[in-house]
């Protein structure tokens, strides 16, 4: 993993925010022009909204922020400052924002960590074992999820925009058979055996076809074995707090779109439950999106998933949604990164 100042700043660019932002837009013009049933004053509709789920939407968001400051800072056993912490964490969003779902802002991530004073294999093991934390939280809550709403967490055909049928519950075993297999080898590797892992590499690239991958091979081996010296110096309270950080990010996240959706319509318990289901396969579906910060599929996906709970107002509500949980990274990214560069880059010694 190579991580070179040169290609970091290139998705640490600030014009990259027109890239998702013009998907997002393409489709959200397609959709509008698509069905005749929406209009201009299907927009207005978001102004129908409750204002104290509005509220309480707002503050989940921030919970949410706040539970990735507080996790960061903790990973790095509080080498981070604060300050630190919450320039790490809205950069590491803006990366993930402006890269495609399926590949994230991984390597990004640990160049913006090392930037901050940590060495690389600190900062490998943190990156990694973020990854590892928050896909075990997709694993363990998508077949609860599952189960207790009674095969309800795929959207019914009858609720369906676009009639996509099953190819909704093959992308979310797909991206689901993905992120258990990623995570594994990933675990397995940094936690377990990384040894074991590099000597896998080594034999796998040692086949013709795969030769050129040696030398990748090789030194994603090494970062492992550097990643797992540096997690198995960790008590069992760090483990206990990154663990109820996670949980309390993703609950956050995940709530946030229960008491949106709850300024719209009147909802039982039973429908809680359900919206919180639905956005768990929902994520995980998007997880496998071609596009940066899953612009354009988040929209088409919100659209065939909320149809039922929010009827008229899904078209407003999915652009309120995206308004509220993804475009303010956009924005606070190329707002923080000039800051963050002069910081980093050329403060004085």
């Amino acid at each position: 993993m190579e991580l070179k100042n040169q290609d970091a700043l290139k998705t640490l660019n600030p014009n990259k925010v027109w890239i998702p932002v013009g998907i997002g837009l393409a489709i959200v013009f397609y959709l509008f022009y698509s069905d005749p049933d929406l209009t201009s004053d299907s927009l207005r509709l978001i102004f129908d909204a409750a204002w104290f789920p509005i509220l309480v939407t707002i503050l989940f968001i921030l919970f949410r922020g706040v539970g990735y400051v507080y996790r960061i800072r903790v990973l790095s056993l509080e080498e981070l400052t604060w300050t630190d912490s919450i320039y790490v964490i809205i950069l590491w969003e803006f990366a993930s924002a402006v890269t495609p779902s399926v590949v994230g802002g991984t390597g990004v991530a640990i160049f913006i960590l090392m930037k901050h004073g940590l060495p690389f294999g600190k900062a490998l093991a943190y990156v990694f074992l973020t990854a590892i934390l928050d896909n075990m939280f997709f694993l363990i809550s998508a077949p609860l999820a599952i189960f207790f709403s009674d095969g309800m967490a795929f959207p019914e055909a009858a609720d369906m925009q676009f009639k996509v049928g099953n190819s909704l519950e093959y992308l979310f075993y797909l991206s689901y058979g993905l992120i258990a297999f990623y995570t594994a080898i990933m675990a397995y590797g940094v936690l377990i055996k990384p040894r074991a892992v590099k000597w896998i590499l080594i034999k796998l690239t040692s086949i013709k076809w795969f030769r050129k991958w040696r030398h990748a091979a090789i030194a994603q081996g090494d970062e492992m074995i550097l990643a797992s010296k540096q997690l198995r110096k960790m008590v069992r309270a760090y483990w206990v707090k990154i663990s109820f950080a996670t949980v309390f990010i993703w609950f956050s996240r995940y709530l946030m779109l229960n008491s949106l959706v709850a300024a719209y319509a009147d909802l039982s318990f039973s429908d809680h439950l359900l919206i919180f289901a639905r956005h768990i396969i929902m994520w995980i579906v998007m997880l496998v999106s071609p596009t940066p910060g899953s612009s354009g599929t988040a929209e088409l996906f919100f659209q065939e998933f909320y149809q039922g709970f929010l009827g008229e107002y899904t078209f407003g509500v999915s652009i309120f949604w995206r308004l509220l949980s993804y475009y303010p990274y956009l924005i606070l990214g190329a707002v923080f990164l000039p800051r963050w560069v002069r910081m980093v880059f050329f403060k004085k010694k």
